[in-house]
């Protein structure tokens, strides 16, 4: 079976829902997801928050530019929610208080409202930090909780209400461009073509690209393990934690807590599991950072988060590929900022200029522009990086 239309996007996580749904309103768009069920891999497994002073300065720009999307979704995209008040803190020791104010200076710039606390107040706001540890914190009061599952749905309930067509289990195993189309065919042997193909593909994302004979960026996969406990005392009103050094992240869920260390294990693209020794890891960073003691890990699981060298995701046309779109390497921010790349991925799939709003804050193609991640030096600080990580 062979079937024809305007845009073909690879991949059902957040980063592919959200482009079938901007880009549906302009043509025909086919969805291929080569697992059964959408967002799998990554989305799935994401403890969402929005915090407007995560990332660097473009995906600052994309969080603050997707804010009010989440705060008042189009009409018809959510029946629930798809937020709720939480706040965020970044606590540092005392040795770390200088890094920490040099931190705070800089989240002024984009959030003015944070607030710089001292060890009572730290306290105060978490009472379950281990007492005399934590020396000083910054305050995010407007950063703000994420339904991931709420926000998938909207979005493939968006993209079906515009006609946009889902293929589950259609791995793509062939590509060819051929007078101005690309030839798509999945493993069940259908047939798809469009002008225009969106590799939203996560973690195989270079892997499509090489299928299509486009030339990869250095896409790597880094795992990340959460685990959750109970804490056995309230936390409801508790807010994110983090530490300046981002050796371990708390975040309250259902009255439980999420755990992270943080971890960036390199990782083939895969079903990412999570090991022994980096669960180990968590409850101790946990208990040297807290004064709970938890009695068991409730629930367990891992996701890989993707990134290329200057962690800014790769986003727009390939200048080496005509009708080849990237949407990839969005790291930890897809979910905060996936309205905001959403519609910069539709516009440079159209042939757009990119939205004036997004321009007024001082975004440009070029920040996300494939052909960057090929500069010699560039390619250089990914090598050094993923050595590192090592």
């Amino acid at each position: 079976m062979s079937q024809c239309f305007d845009f073909i996007v690879v991949g059902g996580g957040i980063a592919g829902v959200s482009a079938a749904y901007e880009l549906a309103a302009h043509g025909s768009v086919c969805l291929l997801e080569r697992e059964h069920q959408l967002a799998f891999h990554t989305t799935g497994r994401s403890a969402a928050i929005s915090m407007e002073s995560y990332g660097n300065q473009q995906i600052r720009a994309l969080t603050c530019a997707s804010r009010a999307f989440y705060e008042t979704p189009p009409e018809g995209l959510a029946e629930h929610p798809l937020w709720a008040p939480r706040g965020a803190l970044i606590v540092a020791s005392q040795d770390r208080e200088a890094q920490l104010r040099s931190r705070y200076d800089v989240v002024l710039q984009q959030v003015p409202q944070a607030r710089l606390l001292d060890a009572r107040e730290v306290l105060e706001l978490v009472p379950y930090l281990a007492e005399g540890r934590w020396h000083a914190g910054i305050y995010e009061a407007s950063a703000f909780d994420l339904d991931v599952h709420g926000i998938h749905a909207g979005y493939l309930a968006g993209m079906r209400q515009r006609a946009a067509v889902v293929r589950r289990e259609a791995e793509v195993v062939e590509a060819v461009r051929s007078q101005g189309q690309w030839r798509l065919r999945s493993r069940d042997g259908d047939v798809l073509q469009a002008p225009v193909v969106v590799n939203a593909a996560g973690a195989w994302a270079d892997e499509l690209a090489a299928l299509c004979g486009v030339p990869t960026v250095g896409v790597r996969a880094l795992r990340r393990t959460v685990l959750a406990v109970d804490p056995h005392c309230d936390v409801h009103h508790t807010p994110y934690l983090g530490t300046l050094d981002e050796d371990i992240f708390i975040k309250p869920e259902a009255g439980r807590l999420i755990v992270s260390p943080c971890d960036e294990t390199p990782s083939v693209p895969c079903d990412a599991q999570p090991e022994e020794l980096d669960l180990a890891i968590t409850m101790d960073r946990l208990e040297s950072t807290t004064r709970l003691r938890p009695r068991a890990i409730v629930n367990k699981w891992a996701g890989l988060r993707t990134f290329v060298a200057d962690r800014s995701p790769v986003l727009g046309s390939d200048d080496q590929a005509p009708g080849f779109v990237w949407l990839a390497a969005v790291g930890g921010y897809g979910i905060q900022a996936a309205p905001a790349i959403a519609r910069l991925c539709a516009a440079a799939a159209m042939g757009h200029a990119m939205p004036v709003d997004l321009q007024g804050l001082g975004l440009k193609y070029e920040h996300f522009a494939p052909a960057r991640c090929r500069d010699g030096e560039f390619l250089k600080r990914q090598v050094t990086r993923v050595a590192h990580l090592h």
